[in-house]
């Protein structure tokens, strides 16, 4: 385990919002991507990332999403399907031949408690667009991360990997009854151990890693969900709009993107990374509290496995 994985104390608290993370932080002539960038936390992270100044690439499925963006400065939209190999290598292609080195890369597109699908090669959906989908496109973009000497990654993971379920054995549930609670769980795992894996072999090149847990909120990420199951959460009012309880980990979108921000920012981890992160702050190793990391979710060994895994799956590796 990272023994760098303990909390700084940070004067930031559940209700601190992406902007305030930011106050003070000039981001000119830096530039980003992130990933689901045209709804939800993706937008409220290119909304904050372009005010510091950023250039900001936000990329979606659709380029009709762009209407989200109308207005911002040093914003522009790129089409990304993560579950389509072919879309992913066309979009890093494209940006690699912009020739500019990329700053910050925001891995924030998701989808969850999917019913039960699978690409092209037979791997499961969640695991196959939150995880691979992910890992080839950094893979794709490393070269563009290490010329930028200081790149920072951030994969947004969250406390679902507290689900359990990781076996390497078997991602695709195909020895398994496939649960979609248990496969979501096991990509957010995924999106944790990554930042490890990533952070690792990107130190040498100056390229840290880190995985984000942004909160519990009520947004697109729930599509796949009923009413009556967002409910069961406990996380509708009566007259059916989101509870908002930052210190029940309840949050707006402004709250859920704090971390993120912070992560992508902070001065405080110029020295640190492959650390798991919540409420700006890196996170507590806990293994029953509803808080924190998992030890598994961190583990060095595990998250080499899986970025092994992952090469054998994608062909994609960086050298």
């Amino acid at each position: 385990m990272d023994i760098v994985q303990r909390p700084l104390g940070t004067r930031w608290t559940p209700s601190t919002t992406a902007q305030e993370v930011g106050t003070g932080i000039d981001l000119s002539g830096r530039l980003a991507v992130v990933t689901g960038g045209t709804s939800g936390l993706g937008l409220e992270t290119v909304r904050v990332l372009s005010m510091l100044g950023a250039h900001v690439i936000a990329t979606a499925r659709s380029t009709g999403a762009a209407s989200a963006l109308q207005g911002m400065a040093h914003v522009e939209t790129a089409q990304l399907e993560l579950s389509d190999p072919g879309s992913i290598d066309g979009f890093t292609s494209w940006f690699r031949a912009r020739g500019k080195p990329l700053d910050l890369l925001i891995l924030n597109a998701g989808i969850m408690a999917a019913p039960l699908t699978r690409d092209q090669f037979g791997n499961e959906s969640q695991f196959a667009t939150n995880h691979l989908g992910h890992f080839r496109l950094a893979v794709g973009l490393w070269p563009s991360l290490r010329e930028a000497m200081g790149a920072r990654i951030v994969s947004l993971s969250s406390r679902g990997h507290q689900i359990g379920g990781f076996d390497l054995e078997d991602l695709g549930f195909e020895k398994r009854p496939y649960n979609k609670w248990l496969a979501y769980g096991q990509s957010k795992t995924a999106n944790s151990l990554f930042a490890v894996a990533a952070d690792a072999r990107g130190q040498r090149d100056g390229i840290r890693a880190y995985s984000v847990h942004p909160g519990s909120i009520v947004g697109p990420l729930a599509r796949h969900l009923t009413t009556e199951e967002i409910a069961g959460f406990g996380a509708l009012s009566e007259d059916g709009s989101p509870v908002i309880d930052p210190a029940t980990d309840k949050k707006t979108f402004a709250q859920g993107a704090a971390t993120t921000v912070w992560c992508a920012t902070s001065a405080d981890l110029q020295e640190i990374g492959g650390v798991y992160c919540e409420n700006s702050d890196i996170a507590s190793v806990e293994r029953e509290a509803r808080k924190g990391v998992r030890p598994y979710a961190i583990d060095s060994m595990i998250a080499h496995s899986l970025w092994e895994k992952s090469v054998e799956l994608t062909g994609g590796d960086v050298s």
